[in-house]
């Protein structure tokens, strides 16, 4: 059993009560919330949980963790789905100590994924496109479980091997050139590789650690990815903080070794990841290279520039932040799109005029204005192409198209911004 269903009832429940001036939310609501439930989560034999994306027959790292963050408040009162995130934890954990480069995987060691890029890949691994954050999130939900529900069970011998893992790596990729990391596919799609000879693009030193590929797992222009380095300094932290407040004395050194690479990373950051916009204004770029060349842009997924509080890392009014929503939130943007129903951000992961329901709803969760977060979950089921659930993209100018029918992070990520509205995501 995945969760209690009578408490899962009763907090539906609860749900069509608070959303009862807004209908539409309430039906989108209890399908996107009930569907990653029953359909994408799996406890396996051995008592850990595989989490599917969605129509892809995979785990990502990430994806599993912003699938089932929404389901933390309800976690603190039902121990059954609270065991099954733990299952989550540890399988994520047990994940990175197989492959740390690895993004996404298998249930089992069946072989299926792109077997045949070229790079170190094993029948466990789906896809091996080394992607920060990938790292970034199970440390995050561990830390999210631990505050919203007091549960500590997850921070176990693998939790810290595996965090321990994760610092290496991070450590080794502030010079790439040390790395042992080497990816490479036969595509005409050349966001799907690296260059170089799958060492990626040139760069030079910056204190921040390099990136193969973005959260919408296409290949960085500029090895070092802002968005996913601020995930970094908010992650090590909470790394430290646990250590420090649960007092795993035997893990001191990875607590001040996470402090000082989220110091040198944060350094590398305010060093070389600021840039200015057309109105001469200090913004965060989206990647640079150390060499001088930055991008101004955001991409959809999270993290991205967009997401930055929503992360941890900044203040809403920080005014750096603020400088760069407007930016991004703009034709500077060339990733922004307008259109006859609907505006915001698009990807080169998917078709031009297409925007992610995924950065609406990232755009609601960093602003304290209710009315605007009311207008983005009203667009959003509005777009939806009358189908009850959110895609990964559609069509500005005619939401029929989209890209993805099943595509779970979306799902719940406009649950998230549905509990955000209402103040019960800190419950």
């Amino acid at each position: 059993m995945l969760y209690t269903p009578e408490k899962t009832q009763k907090w539906l429940e609860k749900m069509v009560v608070k959303t009862s001036e807004h209908p539409s939310w309430s039906k989108v609501f209890e399908i996107c919330f009930t569907d990653t439930l029953d359909r994408t989560m799996k406890v396996l034999d051995d008592g850990t949980t595989f989490v599917l994306t969605g129509d892809i027959p995979a785990m990502w790292l990430r994806d599993s963790t912003a699938q089932v963050k929404p389901y933390l408040p309800l976690a603190k009162e039902d121990e059954v789905l609270r065991q099954t995130i733990l299952g989550l934890i540890e399988r994520q954990m047990q994940f990175i100590l197989q492959d740390p480069y690895a993004n996404a995987f298998n249930e089992a060691d069946n072989g299926k994924g792109h077997q045949t890029d070229r790079t170190d890949m094993t029948g466990w691994i789906w896809e091996r496109k080394y992607e920060i954050d990938s790292l970034c999130y199970p440390l995050q939900l561990a830390y999210l479980l631990w505050k919203k529900t007091g549960e500590t069970g997850q921070f176990n011998a693998t939790f810290f091997e595996a965090s321990r893992e994760i610092l290496t790596l991070w450590i080794c990729e502030q010079d790439h050139t040390q790395s042992p990391y080497r990816f490479e596919r036969d595509t005409d799609r050349k966001e799907d590789t690296l260059v170089n000879d799958g060492k990626g693009p040139d760069f030079a030193y910056t204190g921040m650690t390099w990136s193969g590929f973005r959260p919408s797992d296409d290949a960085c222009v500029y090895p070092y990815l802002i968005p996913s380095n601020m995930f970094a300094v908010v992650v090590l932290g909470y790394l430290a903080e646990i250590i420090e407040e649960l007092s795993f004395e035997k893990w001191q050194i990875l607590r001040e070794d996470a402090l000082q690479l989220r110091l040198e990373i944060e350094a590398g950051i305010r060093q070389y990841g600021l840039t200015k916009n057309a109105a001469g204004e200090t913004i965060f770029a989206y990647e640079v290279d150390g060499l001088g060349n930055a991008s101004i842009m955001d991409d959809p997924n999270v993290p991205s520039l967009l997401a930055a509080p929503y992360l941890g890392y900044c203040a809403m009014d920080d005014p750096i932040y603020q400088a760069t929503r407007k930016t991004i939130l703009s034709p500077e943007n060339r990733y922004y799109y307008e259109g006859q129903y609907a505006k915001g951000l698009g990807s080169s992961h998917t078709f031009q005029r297409y925007i992610w329901p995924i950065a609406l709803a990232t755009q609601g969760l960093t602003t304290a204005d209710k009315a605007e977060k009311a207008r983005l979950l009203d667009l959003m089921v509005a777009c939806d192409a009358g189908t009850g659930v959110m895609h990964e993209s559609f069509h500005v100018d005619d939401p029929t198209l989209f890209s993805r029918e099943w595509f779970s992070w979306a799902n719940m990520m406009f649950c998230e911004l549905v509990l955000d509205y209402y103040d019960l995501n800190e419950e």
